[in-house]
């Protein structure tokens, strides 16, 4: 028989325990940190008819699709989380209430050309808040302090919220006579993070803008200083332009307001750089930065989107949204040895029988497991020295020794791992250290 070599798809992560461990916890911190801001659950199948799945996302998104046929049905991989919640949304308007404040985490597939850091199967962590008919600016000021109390659980200080308007952008270039090109510029200083702004002006170029044009967008774009700072020198400019004028007011109200919700100033920042890509977004755009690892790049990014669910019903479905991309962002910290796994268990204790008869280091284990302890049992014939290496590698924090003498003293032989001290204790005694611990 020929043996297959048991070898993963490029673009598809898999860990091994000890990562797997930190990624679970980092997952839940997310989650729960979604839940404590009122986020209710959320899950859509991974698999979407194909016109659901392309109905908003633009040509970028259509390209990087997993597309398939079964039957007659025409499906598709989901790519992100926020197509799917329109769809959802519209479907089950009438049993919702709003606004809607749900949170979703699961994995979207995108065909991308596999390299570091960017995935063909990932895990989306995502929130948004949908509103029947409007939905206050007030909430665009919120999702900012989920974005910072989550990112300080997960262990960072030094992060920056940048935030930005597109209407201010969309605004800006209808002035300047750039309606027509309005979305090419966006996507193109979208990505002056990557290319720098000598990049910019060289793409600027080929879609035909003119020199004294391609000036006015640098000088714009390059507005800097503190949040009030910003605000003012656009509100300088007299730019008369509804869409500006209304992006403009909706981009003071976030800053102003972002603060009462416990972010630290220092910690979020008006960027007129920041466009996001995507098509659907119409308003507030976010991106958030570790300052101290800007390789890894945005590691939460989000947004207004008034129009999405359009192509779903007649109704207006406002929303506004951030979304983790996990995987991508737990592989960056890997690559940086920020994050690493110490422990290949979740087991808080494992019980070694010395003896044939199980039936007492199984009631310890039972009676552990019930006092919600992570217990397991070695059950193969090993020496004592194996067994104590072993647990040694998995990293489990207390091993108990069962043998004869221990059940005629009615006493348990109980070793932290971490100190190498141990105990011979009543198991009321050993469950309140091991709990201690």
């Amino acid at each position: 028989m020929k043996i297959i070599e048991p070898k993963i798809l490029p673009g598809f992560m898999e860990l091994l325990p000890e990562d797997q461990i930190v990624f679970n916890t980092m997952l839940d911190k997310i989650r729960s940190n979604y839940e404590r801001f009122g986020f209710v659950p959320l899950d859509t199948p991974v698999i979407e008819k194909a016109e659901i799945l392309l109905s908003k996302g633009g040509e970028e998104a259509e390209k990087q699709t997993y597309r398939f046929k079964k039957g007659d049905n025409d499906l598709a991989l989901r790519f992100d989380l926020t197509v799917p919640l329109a769809r959802y949304v519209s479907s089950h308007f009438h049993s919702l209430n709003f606004p809607f404040r749900r949170y979703h985490i699961g994995k979207s597939y995108r065909g991308e050309k596999p390299q570091r850091g960017r995935f063909r199967e990932f895990y989306q962590c995502d929130v948004d808040i949908i509103g029947d008919g409007e939905l206050s600016i007030m909430n665009d000021a919120e999702l900012p302090s989920i974005i910072y109390f989550t990112f300080k659980d997960l262990g960072f200080e030094n992060f920056t919220i940048r935030i930005n308007n597109r209407k201010v952008l969309n605004g800006f270039f209808e002035f300047i006579g750039e309606e027509k090109n309005s979305s090419k510029i966006l996507r193109i200083v979208d990505k002056i993070d990557k290319i720098g702004k000598e990049g910019v002006i060289k793409e600027l170029l080929q879609i035909g803008l003119q020199d004294d044009t391609i000036k006015k967008i640098i000088n714009f774009v390059e507005i800097k200083g503190d949040n009030s700072v910003i605000i003012s020198e656009l509100n300088r400019l007299n730019i008369d332009n509804k869409t500006f004028l209304n992006g403009l007011e909706e981009l003071s109200q976030v800053a102003i307001n972002a603060k009462f919700f416990g972010i630290p100033e220092k910690n979020y920042i008006i960027d007129l750089t920041i466009a996001r890509g995507l098509t659907y977004y119409t308003g507030t755009v976010y991106e958030t930065v570790l300052n101290d690892y800007p390789q890894i790049g945005s590691v939460c990014s989000g947004g207004r989107y008034d129009n999405l669910a359009e192509n779903f019903t007649e109704r207006k479905l406002p929303g506004v949204g951030i979304s983790i991309g996990l995987t991508r962002f737990f592989d960056q910290l890997m690559e940086a040895n920020l994050v690493k796994g110490t422990q290949s268990t979740l087991s808080k204790v494992l019980i070694i029988p010395m003896l044939d008869d199980l039936s007492f280091p199984l009631e310890v284990a039972t009676k552990l497991r019930n006092n919600k302890i992570n217990t397991e049992v070695a059950f193969e014939k090993k020496s004592l020295k194996t067994q104590f290496t072993h647990a040694s590698k998995i990293g489990v924090p207390f091993v108990i020794v069962i043998g004869e003498d221990e059940i005629k003293s009615n006493l348990l032989s109980v070793k932290d791992m971490s100190t190498g001290e141990q105990f011979n204790l009543t198991f009321d005694e050993a469950l309140k250290k091991i709990v201690l611990k």
